[in-house]
């Protein structure tokens, strides 16, 4: 197969476990789009986090926030959460005991606590959403069990979940997944998804890596990624994904 086209997930990725980016992982990322091969993110952070990181390497395309905003050249494309069905959830994830929740939208973070890394906009009004942006993802957390055994009882048809690091609920419209984002980015481009190589690490990778020619776990990853993937990179703080290209799609 040729690889046309790399798609990686950030968090425990790309990015090391303290949040950095590698300068061997950049170089590395720089020779691929010097062989005329495109580079793309996919990840659960928001756009706004992810120029951080641009300003040391600039993706050819993005999919941020789980899939819910893609960046692509000259355009982009958003798949929210309708009103009606964000505040049923949020009424329905508040009856659980000391749930923290957040909610990300065009107008950035909003949360019932401070999270001062975050820096959002403490809101004390739910169920009730922000009024004049989109929501794109609800996130709720609790240290009680109940939260995580009873959410798919307060979805909506129009919405799916995910838990991230095993602790944090991430909910989505239906059209928002990271797998709807690759395809996005690879048609722009007019790059099949048999010639693109997905690096990832959590549950919301799984679909990229099962359905990309070749599917990549690091080795820090969840068993489930790694049960699916075709094979297994080094971890992200042994900059496994740019090990990887450097020795199987560079070399």
């Amino acid at each position: 197969m040729e690889i046309k086209a790399i798609i990686t997930d950030l968090d425990r990725t790309l990015l090391r476990t303290d949040k950095s980016i590698s300068a061997y992982t950049v170089e590395v990322l720089e020779k691929c789009r010097e062989r005329g091969i495109f580079v793309m993110t996919a990840s659960a952070r928001p756009l706004r986090d992810i120029r951080d990181f641009e300003r040391l390497f600039r993706f050819d395309a993005v999919t941020a926030t789980n899939g819910a905003v893609i960046e692509l050249p000259g355009r982009r494309l958003e798949y929210g959460i309708s009103p009606g069905s964000g505040e049923r959830i949020l009424e329905g994830l508040l009856r659980f005991p000391d749930v923290f929740l957040s909610v990300e939208t065009s107008g950035g973070l909003y949360s019932n606590r401070e999270i001062p890394e975050w820096e959002p906009v403490v809101y004390k009004d739910f169920p009730k959403l922000p009024e004049n942006v989109m929501t794109y993802k609800i996130l709720a957390s609790s240290g009680e069990r109940e939260l995580y055994n009873g959410i798919g009882t307060v979805l909506t048809d129009d919405v799916y979940h995910t838990v991230s690091n095993r602790d944090l609920v991430q909910i989505m419209s239906t059209a928002a997944t990271k797998w709807n984002g690759v395809c996005r980015m690879l048609d722009r481009f007019g790059i099949s998804s048999s010639d693109a190589v997905y690096f990832g690490d959590d549950n919301d990778d799984i679909e990229p890596i099962r359905n990309c020619g070749l599917g990549v776990a690091v080795s820090n990853a969840i068993s489930a990624v790694m049960e699916t993937a075709d094979c297994i990179a080094d971890s992200n703080d042994e900059d496994g994904a740019a090990r990887f290209i450097e020795r199987n799609i560079l070399g």
